[in-house]
């Protein structure tokens, strides 16, 4: 029986990670995988992370199961960060622990279904496993360009999208850090989109992955604050695996907003009920850590500085990228107004192939790359590769 299975294609970042690896060139550049690196090339644990495991190792006074709702302490401990002031909404908003922002991708589109949603309108490119995610589940995806010609949001499309969608279908959002385009939307342009939500009575479907990256944690949660505030419901996948470093922990929430409060209640009992189904409960040690920092005043400042320091950095990067302007016949000046670790550049697959083969530049074959990849040391580099293969 098992023999009817077709053969799955290797996970090509899996296979440019052991590419990288086996090369031998000092000067070699990884672009590739979505992870945040200094200056020096590290992805280090945060010193908040590190404070905490310690009081984990000596406090923590069992590891008895939680149930697939997983750790409530740190689902609470988010909110008031994640939702601000929109957080308070009489009992209409609920949440769990999930393994990773995956995990929280999951329940929600599981939960669409059940509801009934059909059909998920989804801007693209995105992050691949949103696809694979809805795919799975047997839902139909309606693709609409997230980024315009000129490098910013493709507004036109999204409003068409959402105009010629039908009562009852969802739309998948990136909160901000656009996985992988970098192009976020404005304030103005979250506001736009949650009054056609309303009015076209569309369920949003909204991915925070990457919160406190792109220009700080109150100004990267505007539009989710935004959606939350104004439509009558909303489901939510939330990533710190990102803005904490915990990367192979799987530390993520899911929440969701319900039209009333016994509404919420009855989503959630159907979230625990799909999480039991999929992995039975979530692994608590990185959720523990995080919960303590939250509860904790100097760590969470402690943990608020060392964003701050990861987003400044990454932006510097942006910076230096844009003022090289063009580089060949990629023009790199949008970069700057672009948001997060990622960025996509207008290259073939040829292209793609000579920067690794010819230069030791190691990216996507999308053609999109983890500007945290980047330094002062090898930015010049950089551009003198895509000058020698897009001049």
């Amino acid at each position: 029986m098992l023999d009817r299975l077709d053969q799955q294609p290797p996970d090509a970042l899996l296979a440019l990670i052991k590419l990288y690896d086996a090369d031998p060139r000092p000067t070699k550049i990884d672009l590739g995988v979505g992870v945040y690196r200094t200056s020096d090339g590290a992805t280090p644990v945060f010193g908040a992370i590190k404070a905490a495991e310690k009081r984990l190792v000596s406090d923590q006074p069992s590891k008895a199961y939680l149930g697939p709702e997983g750790d409530m302490g740190f689902v609470q401990a988010l909110i008031p960060h994640v939702f601000g002031e929109a957080g308070d909404m009489g009992g209409r908003i609920d949440g769990m622990q999930t393994p990773g922002g995956t995990g929280g991708v999951r329940i929600a589109a599981g939960l669409a279904k059940k509801a009934g949603v059909a059909k998920v309108l989804m801007g693209t490119p995105s992050w691949p496993n949103h696809a694979q995610i809805f795919a799975d589940l047997a839902m139909e995806i309606e693709g609409f360009d997230h980024r315009a010609a000129d490098g910013t949001a493709n507004m036109d499309a999204l409003r068409t999208a959402l105009k010629n969608a039908g009562k009852g279908d969802a739309v998948l959002l990136h909160g901000c850090c656009h996985n992988p385009t970098g192009v976020d939307y404005t304030p103005a342009q979250w506001d736009e989109i949650v009054d056609l939500l309303v009015e076209r009575e569309i369920l949003p479907i909204v991915d925070l992955a990457y919160q406190g990256l792109g220009d700080g944690m109150e100004e990267d949660a505007y539009g989710l604050r935004k959606v939350v505030a104004n439509v009558p419901e909303a489901l939510i996948a939330y990533s710190c695996d990102k803005n904490f470093g915990l990367y192979r922990d799987r530390v993520g929430a899911f929440y969701a907003l319900g039209k009333t409060a016994d509404d919420t209640v009855r989503i959630m009992s159907n979230g625990c009920s799909l999480a039991r189904a999929n992995w039975s409960m979530p692994p608590d040690h990185g959720a523990a850590a995080v919960g303590l920092i939250l509860n904790d005043e100097a760590l969470t400042k402690q943990w608020l500085d060392e964003l701050d320091s990861m987003r400044a950095r990454i932006g510097e990067v942006r910076s230096q990228l844009a003022a090289a302007g063009k580089a060949g016949s990629v023009d790199l000046t949008p970069l700057g107004e672009q948001k997060g670790m990622f960025a996509m550049l207008p290259l073939s697959k040829e292209q793609i192939g000579a920067l690794r083969t010819d230069h030791g530049v190691y990216m996507a074959g999308s053609g999109r790359i983890n500007v945290a990849g980047l330094t002062s040391g090898n930015i010049g580099d950089f551009v003198k590769a895509l000058e020698s293969v897009s001049g």
